[in-house]
């Protein structure tokens, strides 16, 4: 079976790790990227080598890209003749833009989490609700926090069944090298319900759900607390067998020093981990405690990285790579080294 051709617009924040991502995928191909200008990931990205060609998406501004000393393989439009699937990864508003161009060359298109949902068949997540994607033609991926999220709440529902879930978001505010966010000094609270607890029932609609989200200035992670309400009672033990047999959550503990959204990220980049990224979302072990039935638990979700399993799940739903939810879970898995912890 010859590999599923792979594109990526947008070589931005996440736009990056979905590059890495696809050429972890040893049944896809990377045909390129696409970006308008040569901003500094592009720059770097020359500065090693040029691992990946790079398309133009505005021509008029190719001069540009000659003068930096950048070589550009074509157009948006030339690698849309190469592709069977585009991840549009640019800005809120510009996905919806490219659709257009999408539809024109026939091509298969994943947006981010930036994009409404409408720009989309399937709002998808590649635990919860796979199989709706199979086939199609434009998914539109959940945002980072939801997508930890729903990884969190989806593992404790097949093991035991989840009614409702109640969740407070502490916000990082910006991404690293983010200048244009003004939250400095403050801890901002936006009106319940939160968007993630919103888009969790559209994703999973026999979950009640509802959520505060608080914005705070930091930039590397976000930290969740659930509680949920299970269709039995459970015990700790039997939560943190669930969350360790789960290959994109990682049960961390506090007395080992995994005691913030920093710590976090310094492990990831302890590890050697590109960027300092990390795939799994987090489970502080002593957050989990009990409010008579209800289970309450912290994460931690990396926000820079945690999206790119569930959009490699993407690509192989609507490319019908598989059809069966666990064996394409299963090779996302392995290619992006996740497993049991």
């Amino acid at each position: 079976m010859s590999k599923v051709r792979v594109g990526v617009a947008g070589y931005g924040v996440i736009g990056q790790r979905l590059a890495d991502g696809v050429a972890r995928q040893e049944d896809m191909e990377l045909v390129g990227i696409v970006d308008v200008a040569p901003t500094l990931a592009i720059r770097a990205l020359a500065e090693k080598g040029m691992p990946y060609r790079l398309f133009c998406a505005a021509p008029e501004n190719m001069p540009k890209f000659e003068e930096a000393g950048i070589p550009v393989s074509g157009t948006m439009e030339d690698i849309l003749s190469q592709v069977d699937v585009m991840l549009d990864a640019t800005s809120a508003g510009i996905g919806r833009k490219n659709k257009e161009l999408y539809v024109k060359h026939g091509v298969k298109a994943i947006f981010q989490g930036g994009e409404k949902n409408d720009v989309a068949e399937v709002f998808f997540h590649g635990y919860a609700n796979y199989e709706k994607g199979v086939g199609k033609d434009y998914l539109k991926l959940t945002s980072c926090n939801t997508t930890g999220l729903i990884r969190a709440v989806d593992c404790l529902d097949r093991a035991f069944g989840v009614e409702r879930v109640v969740v407070t978001i502490i916000r990082r505010s910006a991404d690293p090298g983010d200048t244009h966010r003004g939250v400095v000094d403050l801890a901002l609270v936006e009106p319940v319900p939160n968007h993630q607890a919103v888009d969790l029932m559209h994703i999973m609609p026999h979950v009640k759900a509802t959520g505060v989200l608080v914005h705070v200035p930091t930039t590397h992670g976000h930290i969740i607390t659930v509680l949920a309400t299970p269709k039995r009672e459970i015990t700790k033990e039997e939560a943190l067998a669930e969350f360790r047999k789960h290959p994109r959550i990682r049960v961390v503990r506090i007395a080992d020093g995994f005691n913030s959204n920093a710590a976090m990220f310094r492990y990831a980049r302890d590890l050697g981990n590109p960027r300092g990224d990390m795939y799994e979302i987090a489970v502080f072990e002593e957050t989990i405690g009990f409010s008579g039935k209800d289970i309450l638990f912290a994460i931690n979700i990396p926000q820079e990285a945690v999206v790119i399993p569930e959009t490699m799940d993407g690509i192989r739903a609507c490319m019908k790579m598989q059809t069966v939810r666990e064996e394409a879970l299963a090779l996302t898995n392995k290619y992006l080294g996740l497993k049991p912890r």
